[in-house]
Order: structure tokens, then sequence, then C-alpha cells
């Protein structure tokens, strides 16, 4: 059953409250009832604070994407940041800041700044000079969705290649990887920095990824129907949300009562049930197993080697 608008929670919450003066208002949005206004504001700022209580199912969402590669050639000179004379940028002149290049006479972990025309801007200095150099462009940092909050641990995943994104790792480890001589391996490494979601090592062909996260969005419109949140706070009267209405409606009296200086010992009472059974109903729970490993894995990277399998 779906659950009900905001506007009929705050009708149905005050007339049961006994609130008659503002047990039946007409609209919720837009109203300049300063009551009305406060329950709304409440009932924003506690149910954007109850949708980071936990990883609610409604929010965890699956993101796929595809991280891009490309081959060109240009001309390198040594201490120039410019590549001249690029056979093409297509693809990468969008959000050059987002890649990094490799090939003759490219620094270690070099960056593009830009990218017009037939010139590429690299952050580091080129250190030796060639001419229609073969240049391999591979984008490192991602963008994450609008509604992105939080990621899901161990959702991270090569679609090209089966296997587990490892990750994420820390500061020390990022530089490590991306400094050091030792070889990384075959598994794509991943972290958060700077507010984007980072890939290494550079990718050796166009790859799918993919990782689940939480949504920030907790309301979903009613017109048109959407069966995910969309957007974190009540902007229409027909909006409702994820959450039960018991929830809501305990909310609501708890968070206005509370306001009012009124004494909200039972109201918090209810609160507190009604959150805790929603937590409870929201999905199920795992068999317990003794195994130490995940019970519904069959294959994993427990026992399935990176290369060499068959040989």
């Amino acid at each position: 059953m779906a659950n009900s608008t905001i506007l009929s929670l705050i009708q149905n919450t005050l007339q049961g409250m006994g609130v008659a003066k503002y047990g039946d208002p007409a609209t919720v949005i837009g109203n300049t009832n300063q009551d009305i206004v406060q329950v709304l504001a409440l009932v924003n700022a506690e149910g954007d604070a109850l949708a980071h209580e936990k990883d609610w199912q409604a929010q965890q969402i699956q993101y796929i994407f595809t991280a891009p590669y490309y081959t060109y050639t240009g001309n390198v000179t040594d201490g120039s940041t410019s590549i001249t004379g690029m056979s093409s940028i297509a693809g990468i002149s969008t959000n050059p800041t987002y890649f990094q290049v490799t090939g003759t006479g490219i620094p270690q972990d070099c960056f593009i700044t830009a990218a017009s025309g037939t010139t590429v801007t690299l952050a580091q200095a080129a250190t030796a000079t060639g001419t229609a150099v073969s240049l391999t462009f591979s984008q490192i940092l991602f963008a994450p969705p609008a509604d992105f909050d939080r990621q899901i641990d161990r959702t991270h995943w090569d679609k090209s290649k089966h296997w587990e994104m490892l990750g994420p790792s820390t500061p020390q480890q990022r530089e490590w990887l991306r400094s050091g001589y030792i070889s990384t391996g075959p598994r794509i490494r991943y972290s958060y920095m700077g507010g984007y979601f980072m890939i290494w090592p550079l990718l050796g062909s166009e790859e799918t990824l993919s990782y689940e996260y939480v949504s920030k969005y907790w309301v979903s419109a009613t017109s048109p129907t959407s069966l995910t949140p969309t957007k974190q706070s009540f902007t229409v009267d027909t909006d409702t949300c994820i959450f039960p209405d018991a929830l809501m409606r305990a909310l609501i009296k708890l968070k206005y009562w509370e306001v009012k200086g009124f004494d909200t010992t039972a109201y918090y009472r209810d609160y507190v049930t009604q959150r805790d059974l929603a937590k409870a109903n929201d999905g199920g729970s795992q068999t317990l197993s003794m195994n130490p490993r995940p019970a519904s894995v069959l294959i994993g990277i427990e026992n399935v080697q990176d290369t060499g399998y068959g040989s």
C-alpha cells in the first residue's frame, strides 16, 4: 500500500492530536499559517535526519558507468606542458581534468588540465621530445550521481572483468600506488578523493564499472509516480516518503509537541517504537553462519587466483 501524502499526514495527525484549529489545512506547501509552516519545517528536517540513521532499502541504488579509454598521437616537447598536433581529442574534451595520459615523455601520474582544438595541456612538463607519439588517455576520476550520499561497502565491481574492485584505499595507499614502482596487479583499486570516485591503475581498455550507494533522497513525487525517492524534502502537497505512515505520524506528534514546550514522554515512547519497528521491517535478516566467509559465496577472491588460472 502506498504511503500517505504529506498533506494527508499532517491533516490526520493534527486532527488526532486535537489541534482543531489547524487540523484540516487545505494545503501544506505554501500555507502561510505559522503552525503549518513550522510543522512542515520540522518534518523536512527530522525526515532528513531519519534518512541518515541507516541504509534504508529504498535509498540503495546501483550505479553503472563506463570508464573510457582512448589512444591518439601528438607531439611532445621536453620541458613543455603542451601536447600539440593531437590526432583527436574526442571523448576527453568534455571533462579533461578527469583524465590521465601515458606515453613516451609523459611523467608518471600525469593529469590533463585542458584540451582544446589540437592541443592538450598537462599538469606536469614532459621529460622527452617526440613527434606523433602514441598516447593513451584513461579517465580515472568520476563524478558521483547527483543524489549520492555515501557508498555501500563491498559493492564495487569491474563488470567487464567480473571481479570486485579493491578498496577503498587510504590516502597513504593511494599515493603509494600512484607514485611507486611496484606493480599494482590486474585488479582495479578505488578510493574517494575531492568528492570524486577515483580508480587506479590506468585502464588498458574501456571497461564497465559499478557500485551501490545510499541516496540522499527520501521523498517521492506522486506526479509523475516514482518508485524511488527523487528529492530531499517535501515540496508538493502530493509528495510521499519512504517511511511508514505510523512512523511519520509519531514524528510529527513528537516534534510539534516538543517545540511547543509540552511533555513529550508518551509521544517519544511511541516514536522510538515506530522507528525501531520500521528499521526492523526494512529488509530481511541474513542467515547466521559459523563459517568465517560469506555463506552465499561459492566462488570469490578467496579461492580464485588473479592470473595464471588453468596454467
